[in-house]
């Protein structure tokens, strides 16, 4: 590995000493990269290394406070994410930035110039979400849309602008492997026709498969580049962190206990004309137990989020039990004071309020389980500030959350960091029963291991835990039993160790009562 990205004449895109500071934290400190034309270009770095507000400089969004940025050897300022496009930068953000009101269309249309009508915009962006394996509606609000689709809107919203270089932000956290096989067939096109992307994701096999080059960033600073295709995954992981990332342990697993949350033919209609509806959903989640549920993203995994933590109570009470008491059409506060605690997929204004401190986040989720500990007075509350804020200090120090001060708004944390302080908030509880939906969603190698690992040892410490993903190694690595989810049914559940990706892909595309429950059978 060398020092730096040395200086490379005929780059596309070039930044020399790129700094950032927000008050005296610098998020980025003299950064240096040239981007090749016809290069795919990796950006490494744990969360809060400065990634992504590097690539905001680039594209408009923040201004630097120092440095320079060259496009094709030209010194430019970009003012905004208008004068990135009119430049030929595209960009597909890690949290979207979408309108929920509007459909897909709208949306595309709010980047590209006022004179193309929305029907044509319609017509390409159906024709470019189909050619590259991303199918959508353009004629679909975004708030009917699941995660994973709302990621292909900003993917095409990014291609449809024909871009010289294309910045991507975690773009494959919330794909299937086929979709991001067609995605990187899309990358390898663009390569070929001499464009450029610099490539931002914590999953290093990615890296090592699909990129030239990589430049390492730590703490905001350069630390260092080299060809991803020379490295190990492991030898990556440790540019980025500095030291060794720790593997999952399971020593002291012990035997299950008794069932703590019980699913019985749950059956929720579809909300809305795109949602998800499930039907008869079975399942139970023991003491000591973590249950996977794999998918694709958009078959129910949200819809049954919602109904198993209250966010949406079923029509019967019987459908889910917690501890052995009916809750089916109890909401999140009945749940959470029988002990339940519960992580959504969206980090950024479901699971926390990104202008509020993190203090007043941890009150918000938890003024009814903690009311003794958090709130005191009559009738008007008292909120108890050095109760709170010393809860947030032992969550953030026992998740290792990096953080520009002692108690920020949720929305300046980097998003692997805000994701371990909203789990950090749910485990410093000690749930007897945690249901976490997308647990390490665009979060580095480091933390990942840390979120995933704590999982793990709630389980071993008797709680029951329910785990929905869509990262089957994930999945793999803190299961003892998996189910997968395919067009709002769920199917049985299997033992971990009985179980391949291969079958899991059977199960994935619906064969729950014929070839693959007979192939996991036989696997027993």
């Amino acid at each position: 590995m060398s020092s730096s990205d040395a200086p490379s004449t005929g780059a596309l895109l070039s930044v020399r000493k790129l700094t950032k500071f927000f008050g005296s934290f610098a998020a980025c400190n003299g950064i240096d990269l040239d981007v090749q034309p016809g290069e795919i270009h990796a950006l490494l770095g744990e969360n809060g290394a400065g990634k992504s507000t590097l690539v905001k400089m680039l594209f408009g969004v923040l201004e630097p406070t120092e440095g320079e940025i060259l496009w094709e050897g030209r010194p430019v300022v970009i003012g905004s994410p208008g004068e990135a496009r009119r430049n030929g930068i595209g960009m597909v953000f890690q949290h979207f930035s979408l309108f929920e009101a509007l459909t897909v269309a709208e949306n595309i249309a709010l980047s590209l110039d006022d004179n193309i009508s929305i029907n044509r915009i319609s017509d390409e962006a159906s024709a470019l979400s189909h050619a590259y394996g991303l199918p959508l509606d353009p004629k679909a609000h975004v708030a009917d849309l699941s995660v994973g689709e709302r990621q292909r809107i900003e993917i095409v919203r990014a291609l449809i602008q024909n871009p010289k270089l294309i910045i991507l932000d975690e773009p494959t956290s919330v794909l299937t492997p086929q979709e991001a096989d067609r995605l990187f067939e899309t990358l390898f096109k663009l390569k070929a026709e001499g464009r450029s992307v610099l490539y931002i994701s914590h999953r290093l096999e990615e890296v090592q498969r699909i990129c030239d080059r990589a430049t390492v960033l730590r703490h905001g600073r350069v630390t260092g580049a080299c060809d991803p295709r020379q490295e190990t995954t492991g030898s990556l992981a440790r540019m980025m962190v500095g030291s060794d990332v720790a593997g999952i342990t399971h020593e002291g697993r012990g035997e299950k206990g008794d069932v703590q949350l019980e699913v019985a033919r749950l059956s929720v209609p579809a909300r809305t004309p795109f949602a998800m509806s499930l039907k008869e959903i079975s399942l139970s989640v023991r003491a000591g137990e973590v249950l996977a549920i794999a998918g694709v993203a958009g078959n129910g995994q949200s819809e049954l989020f919602d109904a198993v933590s209250g966010e949406y109570p079923a029509a019967n009470s019987e459908a889910v039990k917690l501890r052995g008491r009916a809750v089916g059409r109890e909401g999140i506060g009945a749940r959470r004071l029988l002990g339940a605690g519960f992580v959504p997929e969206e980090r950024h204004g479901h699971a926390a309020v990104p202008s509020l401190r993190l203090s007043d986040n941890l009150v918000l989720a938890r003024s009814q389980s903690d009311r003794k500990a958090f709130l005191s007075g009559g009738f008007l509350k008292v909120i108890k500030r050095g109760a709170v804020q010393a809860a947030a200090k032992r969550i953030s120090d026992a998740m290792d959350v990096r953080k520009s001060g002692e108690d920020p708004p949720a929305g300046s944390l980097s998003g692997g960091n805000l994701q371990k302080f909203i789990v950090g908030r749910e485990l410093d509880r000690q749930p007897t029963v945690l249901v976490v939906n997308q647990p390490t969603w665009g979060v580095d190698a480091g933390a990942a291991s840390r979120i995933r690992q704590a999982l793990v040892d709630l389980a071993r410490n008797g709680s029951a835990v329910l785990v929905i993903s869509q990262d089957l190694d994930e999945i793999f690595e803190v299961a003892t039993d998996i189910a997968v989810i395919s067009e709002g049914r769920l199917s049985p559940s299997y033992p971990a160790q009985s179980l391949t990706r291969e079958k899991i892909g059977l199960l994935m595309g619906g064969l729950h009562e014929s070839k693959a429950h007979t192939e996991a059978t036989h696997a027993h």
